[in-house]
């Protein structure tokens, strides 16, 4: 059995295993490959082995990878978005992950004017209120969803968090739990997709399936999967 089949056996078993102890639906949860700085040979074989999801951090490459490796996959963009590269994002990916303030927003919104199609988003929170990470404040989060309702040609359908990073997986629980509160309250009030619906992306390859034991919907493991990167 190859590397890439092992890890993604075991991260499947471990996201199944977290699911069942939360009485959820594994179903329910997608892996987030994440491929930054992987190389194309290593995601057709994660393809090869039923992977078809993957979030990429940096456009350039994500172009480059998009072009070589064709149809059959789902991108997610997962990086820092700067509203200049909004229409680039917008042509290459299924779902923007990284919402974070009006301007993107808004630059998403206008580059698919005209377009018929609506753009899937994330609202990314900065739930550890951490001062060099990107996302929007808990308390600001119902307001600039209110002004992305205005905006006709995106959905925003949940939430994006990277909280602090701790090396207790168990220690970063109240962050994702948090989180699972915070929709809950914003779909309450008709800012997001019903509770059942509402997508959360959180947990990462240290601590996914805590993440899914707190309701994570889409988890983005990178290390291990892939190993780590040079």
């Amino acid at each position: 059995m190859s590397r890439i089949r092992a890890n993604l056996e075991e991260i499947h078993n471990r996201i199944d295993a977290a699911a069942s102890k939360a009485g959820r639906d594994p179903e329910r949860v997608r892996l987030v490959a994440v491929s930054k700085k992987v190389e194309v040979e290593l995601l057709r074989e994660a393809q090869a082995c039923g992977q078809r999801l993957f979030g990429e951090n940096y456009l350039q490459e994500a172009e480059a990878k998009i072009g070589e490796l064709g149809p059959g996959f789902e991108w997610h963009f997962i990086g820092h978005l700067q509203s200049n590269k909004a229409a680039q994002a917008a042509g290459l990916f299924d779902l923007v992950e990284t919402v974070d303030r009006l301007k993107v927003a808004a630059a998403l919104d206008r580059s698919l004017a005209g377009s018929g199609r609506i753009l899937p988003v994330l609202l990314q929170v900065n739930i550890g209120r951490e001062p060099q990470k990107s996302g929007v404040l808990p308390e600001e989060a119902e307001g600039l969803l209110k002004k992305l309702q205005e905006l006709p040609n995106l959905e925003v359908r949940g939430l994006m968090v990277m909280p602090p990073f701790l090396d207790e997986a168990e220690a970063v629980r109240p962050f994702f739990r948090s989180t699972r509160e915070l929709a809950a309250k914003l779909a309450d009030q008709g800012l997001l997709p019903p509770t059942g619906e509402v997508e959360l992306s959180m947990g990462m390859s240290g601590d996914y399936q805590v993440a899914v034991e707190e309701g994570a919907t889409l988890v983005r493991v990178g290390t291990a999967l892939f190993g780590a990167r040079n």
